[in-house]
């Protein structure tokens, strides 16, 4: 970046922070949402409409009444009164309004900084791609929504798993832009090579822990099994039989999908600790920082997934597994920034 640039790249090193923060905020609030059974209160999509939150009775009675349809409420919630309605609605209000204000907020100063400025054009790219996918995750939530609102008491945790996974790349390219501008550089992400493979697999592995942990928060799968180190008596759960190859991809089983969820923990911690021992092993003096970031993460990360269990799933426990899996994200993508040359 040459001096008479650092002006505008300050203001756009800025707006992908805040940008950064937001998405973050999005997720939290999602998770938020899923947590308190919110996310089917409202059950149309209005893309125009439904800005403002209802101002009239009426309007609550519309809202409530729409609710009063589909078969969580017939199922689950028939004896909901409506101050009860007003809190699961909010919830989902204001995720929606969040979303629209992240779409707004990434796109208008995106346009000014692609035209009136000289942002370098490989940056601007990037975040096109963001913005694409941003407006694309809009489209993924609602074909979440409709999910639960025919025959179905909640969100398929398939099309859940699509959405928080959106959300995660979302945030991760966003960061992995602030990490580019802020060194003054432009690193490809996808630079593989045998110096940095073992973080990038570190990387796929824990994106993959995150999809197997919303299929555990989609199905409810982590209200069964709430013992630990054991499920219950065992290491393997006393309800599941596998009789063929086909039976280890039921991921309709909820205590196969617990199952994963804890053993993909054990495996991310064996596996960072062996990154652990090679980076010391080569005095990698640049990576140590970063790694003890991200093992200090992992430690809280295992900690929580374990209290939350034992808890009974408490809503703020489970919601602080959720943000730190968001931080093992980031940290492991750190640590991968720092390897590649």
């Amino acid at each position: 970046m040459q001096s008479y640039d650092q002006k505008s790249y300050k203001l756009f090193y800025n707006w992908l922070l805040i940008s950064f923060c937001m998405v973050f905020a999005m997720i939290i609030i999602g998770g938020l949402t899923r947590l308190t059974d919110s996310g089917l209160s409202i059950t149309e999509w209005e893309l125009f409409t439904g800005i403002l939150p209802p101002l009239d009775s009426d309007t609550w009675n519309k809202y409530f009444l729409l609710y009063k349809e589909i078969p969580q409420y017939q199922l689950i919630n028939a004896s909901m009164t409506m101050e009860e309605f007003k809190i699961i609605f909010y919830w989902e209000y204001f995720h929606r309004i969040l979303g629209r204000l992240i779409g707004l907020f990434f796109l208008i100063p995106l346009i000014y900084f692609h035209l009136m400025t000289k942002i370098n054009k490989k940056h601007i790219y990037f975040c096109y791609l963001i913005l694409s996918l941003i407006i694309f995750q809009g489209l993924v939530g609602w074909y979440m929504v409709k999910s639960g609102l025919v025959n179905n008491v909640t969100v398929s945790h398939y099309r859940l798993s699509l959405h928080l996974s959106i959300a995660f790349i979302i945030i991760s390219l966003i960061f992995w832009l602030i990490l580019n501008i802020k060194k003054k550089t432009f690193k490809n992400f996808f630079t593989l090579g045998k110096d940095n493979f073992l973080l990038f697999f570190l990387i796929f592995i824990i994106f993959g822990q995150v999809i197997m942990g919303a299929f555990v928060s989609g199905l409810d799968a982590g209200k069964i099994y709430q013992t630990w180190p054991l499920m219950n008596n065992g290491y393997f759960p006393n309800d599941l039989i596998i009789n063929k190859v086909k039976d280890f991809f039921d991921f309709e089983h909820h205590s196969l999908i617990q199952f994963y969820h804890r053993n993909m923990a054990y495996f991310i911690l064996a596996y960072t600790l062996f990154i652990g021992v090679i980076i010391f092993k080569n005095n990698e003096r640049k990576l140590i920082k970063p790694f003890y970031f991200l093992i200090t993460i992992l430690f809280l990360q295992i900690f929580l997934g374990i209290i939350t269990l034992l808890s009974g799933l408490n809503m703020l426990i489970a919601s602080g597994h959720q943000i730190f899996s968001l931080l093992l994200m980031l940290s492991a993508i750190n640590l991968y920034y720092y390897q590649i040359k």
